[in-house]
């Protein structure tokens, strides 16, 4: 799935935030997690988790997740920049959390064409930072796909529209917003959900008939994630004059005195996520 202007990430970007990202993830749905994935549906082997991992950059999801998960694991990679592929194939984990090998293939392209069909024998759908991206179409599609499949996903560090700064700015809020705005960008029906995609999915997979759970997985950037934070700063505050060109005689003003106090170790972040759970029901009807 690729959503109208979908970001390229740049590896250099996402090893940055990778220990970010590890410190993020909610570590409260995986036992959910591996209590429906030990108990497999009929028709589908226990002797080996096959994992998709969608959009997945350098791969930063499947090191996180693989060895926290039991068993034999065969993930599949997908992403439509055959670099971040290539990277993301090599520098997988090749055990899991007891010890069992972890094997990897790839699949370059978008996502346009996830079907049930094509998520057959798939244990578990997972991705980070991909939900708010998407549109609302691609967010019922990947529903629906998993919901056919019997599958469950797992969708880490959905943005979420919050941002912190301490000491806090007069114009804090009027960046947010129109980042906000940006990330919501496309004409109807591609517009990105941005911030309304973690309850535009929990509600789609909900229809579905998965149970789902969400938990807060806030990046949380002090003086020790210096380097993110000024690599962070610039792209929000840009995004946001994107949006509203008019901001940008008093954003450039605060940039500035935002990236020095960055540099002099006296900034504190917080930028909310969400991670969402959807776990599809029993052989009995009844959800996970």
């Amino acid at each position: 799935m690729s959503g109208p202007g979908t970001p390229r990430y740049t590896p250099e970007w996402l090893q940055l935030r990778e220990s970010a990202d590890a410190a993020a993830r909610a570590p409260a749905l995986l036992g959910p997690l591996r209590a429906h994935l030990a108990d497999p549906p009929p028709g589908r082997s226990a002797a080996e988790l096959v994992i998709r991992d969608l959009g997945c950059g350098t791969g930063s999801m499947g090191r996180w997740l693989a060895p926290r998960l039991p068993g034999p694991q065969h993930w599949i990679l997908h992403d439509r920049d055959p670099a971040l592929l290539e990277r993301a194939g090599t520098a997988m984990p090749r055990t899991a959390a007891d010890g069992s090998r972890v094997t990897v293939a790839t699949v370059c392209g978008d996502l346009d064409r996830l079907t049930a069909h094509s998520l057959a024998g798939t244990s578990l759908v997972t991705a980070s930072a991909l939900l708010d991206v998407l549109t609302h179409a691609e967010v019922e599609g990947l529903a629906a796909a998993c919901a056919g499949a019997r599958c469950p996903a797992l969708l880490a560090l959905s943005v979420v529209g919050r941002v912190e700064l301490t000491p806090a700015e007069d114009l804090d809020a009027e960046i947010a917003d129109a980042f906000n705005a940006h990330q919501r960008r496309g004409d109807h029906p591609r517009r990105m959900l941005g911030p309304d995609a973690v309850e535009a999915a929990s509600e789609a997979f909900a229809r579905h008939g998965a149970a789902v759970r969400t938990h807060a997985s806030p990046w949380r950037l002090g003086a020790a994630e210096s380097a993110l934070t000024a690599q962070w700063l610039p792209g929000w505050v840009g995004a946001a004059c994107a949006q509203r060109p008019d901001l940008a005689p008093r954003a450039e003003p605060y940039l500035r005195a935002r990236l020095a106090a960055c540099a002099a170790g006296e900034l504190r972040v917080v930028v909310h996520h969400s991670d969402l759970l959807a776990l599809p029901p029993t052989p009995g009807g009844e959800p996970s």
